[in-house]
């Protein structure tokens, strides 16, 4: 019964025609494997069911073998089951992959490829495997370019993913539809928000930019950028999720529409009016629907007939005009019909964060009758954001029918603490599964893409099995390919990850923590509030024994002695920058209680402060050095990457400031200042130290009933907002300090029980 309602439901998803194709995976394979372009055949099997647009059947299935003349052979019934089942061959029989941050290690697979001697076959236990987060293109891609994108998207073809959301380019479209209606350039542009943004806006949250306007040139430049992704897309078989019409419209609209249905949104954040408070135009006004049909048709023009699915969000952390069950059922029904209007076969991806994030507001008859002003269940598709540690299919009934999709959250603001739930990860959406007749595929929603790569690959992965994952077994493989396993893998590096896999990446206690934490040394300095936070979005408990990381560092540094050459290996470079950086993380912690207590003691000692307030300047420089030996970890990666989106010199620092802006203060008063918080060499020396200086000094003068947070908070702003407006060329030096060996070499014994 379960497989007919899938088949049936992804059915009506996919109309039309569209021949399949294994174009797109041969191709995949001429850039990442060129050496070994012919000795892979790639053969559609089985029900390959020519879906319109896509050829997406409701369940993939591919078989590896082995031909006689020493091919390897991969069957499937659609283009992302052929890349699974090449990906199944890659990491299992040659051990290597593709990473975030390290790039493609493909190129380490052996002259002669082994043949198989039993075939490998795969089946996966759901039809879509969603990928993204819209914020997602604002904390980690803002700045990308087709380079990056070629392996992003090469990494979610080999990982299975069919579903992703596609947002770039997003405003030439919406630009264009605003101005066939009649607006100006004088009232379009200043609506849009800066580079690194953009996904807010795009949520109605923000309108324009505090420093700056929206250039045409980014305008143009993302919209051509656009059209290689969604080819590439649709190449490699996956559906595009594509943008539509939301209702969030610059005030200006009621110049051309002076009788339109416009109400203002909630104001978000703390931000001034002027930044938020976003127009939002009724989906019952008439004109709503013509701005769908429009925008619609003109996406369709630019990037062809590739998709009917969009994503559209109006009330994420927005508050409805009204919580009238009437009002709610009408606007999700006007805005169904809006997409019917302009694509007979229209599927609304929505998100279901907005039941959890205002659950005071979204009791269940509200779901309900917002949910079920989509008359047929088929044209909507809920993403359960946070399904692994806050679900919200259980209490909406699963969606009051709706399809649905399992995901895993995981990180906030792209903060890089390390952290998972394996156990949630691996059992909650099996049994979700057999619970809930509307689930129909897994999903990674995480805010930003970080260093637990692990997590993200093992829900994938578990999307390919009807039980859930053995996790001890899982890690180990994993590591094995990680590390480009056909050569010596110290067993040191097993036992590493290991000891991590049963504590760092095992959280069970939701109450303390829910998502990745972030240390406290990212955070404005205060005597109070740092320690402990346990809010699911930038939490600073860490839930293990931090002296079993430190025994992790040992374990996985004293395996280059075994294998020296690990120190050319980049994945092992990048793994021992990430844990010497959490166990400095954690050393922190206990430097700034002594601070703290000896602030507290009585009598008040400047010496005592002083000391304290060393240890913390030497983390915080130590970690800094570790951290800039590698460029992932790096500032400079991030500026440079903003700036090298343009040639125009002003443009470069608008960029710039946009970057600078989102890992710190996060608005131009530093509305969710360092929200986005991040470990990066460059940035714990020259901003989060200065910042703590500050800080030292402050208690230095004061008396402990002389405190006063506003006061201090005004000095740390007066060094927070002109670091703002710096440059790469004027801030602080930021790039490699040393090699990570021997600075490594320099710490290894100081690190111990502190």
């Amino acid at each position: 019964m379960y497989l007919l309602v899938i088949l049936l439901w992804v059915s009506a998803v996919l109309a039309g025609s569209q021949t399949v194709s294994t174009d797109g995976i041969i191709n995949l394979v001429k850039r990442r494997l060129p050496d070994h372009a012919g000795d892979f055949e790639f053969r559609f099997i089985g029900n390959v069911t020519e879906f319109p647009l896509t050829g997406q059947p409701a369940i993939d299935e591919y078989s590896v073998s082995s031909t006689p003349d020493g091919k390897i052979l991969v069957e499937g019934n659609s283009p992302i089951a052929l890349a699974s089942g090449l990906h199944r061959y890659l990491t299992d029989t040659l051990h290597i992959d593709i990473w975030w941050y390290i790039g493609s290690r493909l190129d380490l697979a052996p002259e002669s490829l082994p043949p198989l001697d039993v075939p490998m076959n795969g089946t996966s236990v759901v039809p879509w495997r969603y990928f993204f987060n819209t914020v997602t293109f604002s904390y980690t891609a803002a700045f990308w370019t087709w380079e990056d994108w070629e392996l992003e998207l090469d990494w979610l073809a080999l990982r299975g993913v069919n579903l992703p959301l596609a947002w770039v380019g997003y405003e030439k479209t919406l630009l264009d539809t605003f101005k066939e209606l009649g607006m100006t350039d004088a009232e379009i542009p200043p609506f849009f928000s800066g580079p690194a943004f953009q996904a807010w806006n795009r949520f109605g949250n923000i309108q324009g930019s505090w420093e700056g306007e929206l250039p045409m040139e980014w305008i143009d430049n993302q919209f051509e950028l656009q059209k290689n992704i969604t080819t590439r897309m649709v190449e490699l078989g996956m559906t595009p999720v594509l943008p539509c019409i939301t209702g969030f419209v610059p005030s200006a609209i009621t110049r051309v529409l002076p009788n339109a249905m416009v109400v203002n949104g909630s104001q978000w954040d703390g931000f001034p009016v002027e930044y938020t408070d976003v127009a939002f135009l009724e989906p019952v006004d008439p004109a709503f629907a013509e701005l769908q049909k429009s925008f619609i048709s003109k996406q369709a023009a630019a990037y062809g007939n590739i998709t009917h699915i969009y994503t559209l969000d109006q009330y994420i952390e927005n508050t409805p005009y009204s919580g009238d069950l009437d009002y709610l059922r009408n606007v999700s029904y006007s805005t169904s019909q809006s997409l019917k209007s302009a694509d007979p076969d229209a599927i609304w991806l929505m998100q279901g964060w907005l039941f959890f994030e205002d659950e005071a507001f979204w009791n269940s008859d509200r779901i309900e009758a917002y949910l079920g002003g989509v008359e047929n269940n088929d044209d909507m598709l809920v993403l359960d954001l946070f399904s692994e540690s806050v679900p919200q299919w259980q209490r909406t009934n699963s969606y009051f029918g709706k399809p649905w999709i399992w995901c895993q959250l995981h990180d906030y603001g792209q903060n890089m603490g390390l952290y998972g739930q394996i156990m949630n990860v691996t059992i909650n959406p099996i049994d979700a599964l057999a619970t809930s007749p509307s689930l129909v595929g897994f999903g990674l929603s995480m805010e930003g893409q970080e260093g637990n790569e692990i997590m993200y690959d093992l829900l994938l992965d578990q999307a390919w099995s009807g039980s859930p994952i053995e996790t001890e077994t899982y890690f180990h493989n994993w590591v094995t390919r990680r590390y480009a396993g056909n050569g010596s893998i110290p067993d040191q590096l097993y036992s590493g990850w290991e000891s991590m896999r049963s504590t760092v990446y095992n959280n069970t206690d939701l109450s303390n923590a829910k998502a990745v934490t972030r240390s406290i040394l990212e955070i404005s300095p205060n005597i109070t509030g740092m320690v402990g936070r346990t809010v699911q979005n930038g939490g600073t408990t860490v839930n293990y024994d931090p002296e079993v990381l430190v025994s992790a560092f040992h374990t996985m540094f004293y395996a280059a002695n075994t294998n020296p050459a690990l120190w050319e290996n980049p994945a092992y470079l990048y793994d021992m920058v990430d844990v010497t950086r959490q166990v400095y993380s954690n050393y922190f912690l206990s430097s700034y209680l002594s601070l703290i207590s000896a602030y507290n003691s009585t009598p008040h000692s400047n010496a005592t402060i002083a000391a304290a307030a060393q240890n913390i300047t030497n983390i915080l420089n130590t970690l800094d050095s570790v951290l800039s030996t590698n460029s992932a970890f790096s500032l400079s990666t991030w500026l440079n990457a903003a700036r090298s989106m343009t040639t125009n010199e002003t443009l470069a620092d608008f960029y710039e400031y946009n970057a600078r802006n989102q890992i710190t203060l996060w608005g131009p008063n530093g509305e969710i200042s360092d929200y986005a918080s991040k470990s990066w060499g460059g940035l714990a020396n020259g901003y989060y130290l200065p910042r703590w200086e500050i800080f030292f000094n402050y208690l230095e003068e004061t008396e402990i009933g002389s405190y006063n947070e506003t006061a201090l908070n005004e000095r740390l702003f007066q060094f927070e907002l002109p670091w703002q407006n710096s440059t790469s060329v004027h801030g602080s030096p930021m790039g490699p300090s040393g090699s990570l060996q021997s600075i490594l070499n320099g710490l290894v014994g100081s690190l111990g029980s502190r």
